[in-house]
């Protein structure tokens, strides 16, 4: 989770430069995250993100990585990666059901894109973080 976070206070008033606001406003931003986080275990276009702020595909796309610093197809796949951490903290589903759950069409390509952020695999990762959670239990 800690993730979603950092990309979250990362991508607030993004702006051209100081003093000048965010290009896609705090309310068209936040619809526009807020359907993605809804939507995220379904494949986000380019046109469909772009509609719900009612832009054209271009100049939404524009707006976004100026507004993020990331164009969106990025910022989607780090929310799918952050939601993916959150759920591989617990034991209970598989990484195939993990990868669906966040919009990965396979167990194979969400492990490729898994290492490629994260630098580790998913279930290297939820074994360190079971293996992490295990002694606060115990000793609490």
């Amino acid at each position: 989770m800690g993730t979603l976070t950092w990309s979250l206070k990362n991508q607030q008033g993004g702006g051209p430069g100081p003093g000048f606001p965010s290009p896609l406003l705090s309310p068209r931003f936040r619809r526009v995250t807020d359907y993605i986080q809804q939507h995220l275990d379904k494949d986000l276009s380019l046109a469909e993100l772009a509609a719900v702020v009612y832009m054209s595909p271009y100049h939404f796309a524009r707006l976004f990585k100026c507004s993020t610093g990331v164009p969106p197809h990025r910022f989607v796949v780090q929310q799918r990666i952050a939601r993916a951490c959150a759920i591989l903290a617990t034991p209970e589903p598989s990484i195939a059901q993990i990868s669906r759950m966040v919009g990965f069409r396979s167990p194979s390509h969400f492990t490729t894109v898994f290492r490629r952020v994260t630098g580790i695999t998913p279930k290297g990762y939820r074994t360190a973080t079971l293996r992490e959670d295990r002694p606060g239990r115990e000793g609490g």
